[in-house]
């Protein structure tokens, strides 16, 4: 079983207190008699040995607190393999999953889930994607492997093609929409980490970094007034696709961050949503889907390209 742990190598001048004295001091959000409980619930390992309060701490001791449990909210677990050798993985997500562990998410991640059930000792991620998109993701079995796909990323020589479901009729143009500009902080928003597509560099706040997209429509339903895209990211930007979908307005179904209302993000954190906010949004995930990845495999040089089909929940809408 994995745990949420943190470790502490002791230093020569923290050598000589008392283990629960150190830990106390060290780490002020409980108090003496909360980590008096912890140490009794066995969650301290010294030197990998069940720790005692009373333990004089010497320099070069590793200490490990395993943390509590996670009650983690339930996630989408059964990833598709699409191809698997021995440097490379590579899946189809599903929606919503995680990548990495990160606030309420710990096992419930696919990082973990590589780990308990594909066997994977240190899974490397090179892409990521949010927990409510779907899609190929890459997973190196090596530092190696690692580094030289994220080279491949960094130098622009991957192609990345997304599909994705918006509100309205979008434009149905011979040339691809482009919405090439600069993302940065959204000063007008509630929430933080909320980005902005900003047409010029002028009308960008500092900090703000390129970001280019091409968009071309695939078909549209027009009783429920969607259409279904094809997304062509140039640039890498976090959330880069969802921002600039909602300065075109044309926002991602489903989406409560860069949706038809972010008022419904902040609800979604605090498990507020209603039945109106739900049918809203249509969907319970964003409708964005990693479909298609070509590159160079990290260790042969050959071409490879891997297709993800759009999952059935957006097709319905579709249909």
């Amino acid at each position: 079983m994995m745990h949420r742990k943190n470790s502490v190598l002791i230093q020569p001048q923290q050598a000589g207190q008392q283990l629960l004295d150190f830990v106390s001091q060290r780490f002020t959000y409980r108090s003496q008699e909360e980590w008096q409980a912890e140490l009794a619930a066995n969650r301290f390992l010294l030197n990998d040995t069940e720790a005692r309060g009373d333990a004089i701490l010497a320099p070069g001791d590793r200490l490990v607190y395993l943390m509590p449990a996670l009650i983690e909210p339930p996630v989408a677990s059964d990833y598709t393999v699409l191809h698997e050798d021995n440097d490379l993985l590579v899946i189809d997500k599903p929606a919503p999953l995680p990548c990495h562990p990160g606030g309420r998410f710990f096992a419930h991640t696919l990082w973990a889930l590589l780990k308990e059930q594909h066997g994977l000792a240190e899974p490397r991620l090179i892409n990521r994607l949010d927990r409510e998109t779907s899609g190929i993701m890459l997973v190196a079995k090596n530092k190696a492997t690692a580094r030289l796909c994220q080279e491949q990323f960094a130098q622009r020589r991957v192609e990345k093609v997304y599909l994705v479901l918006v509100e309205g009729d979008f434009p149905d143009t011979v040339v691809p929409v482009e919405a090439t500009g600069w993302l940065g902080s959204d000063p007008n928003s509630a929430i933080r980490k909320k980005m902005r597509f900003y047409p010029t560099q002028m009308d960008a706040p500092p900090g703000a970094v390129a970001s280019s997209t091409t968009f071309r429509r695939i078909s549209t339903a027009s009783t429920a007034c969607l259409s279904l895209l094809e997304a062509r990211p140039h640039t890498g930007r976090c959330h880069q696709i969802r921002a600039s979908l909602l300065h075109l307005g044309f926002p991602v179904v489903g989406d409560k961050l860069y949706g038809v209302d972010e008022q419904l993000f902040l609800r979604f954190q605090e498990d507020r949503l209603n039945a109106a906010d739900h049918a809203l949004l249509r969907l319970p995930r964003q409708a964005l889907h990693a479909a298609s990845l070509r590159l160079n495999h990290p260790v042969s040089g050959m071409e490879m390209e891997f297709s993800a089909p759009l999952p059935s929940a957006l097709q319905g809408l579709l249909d």
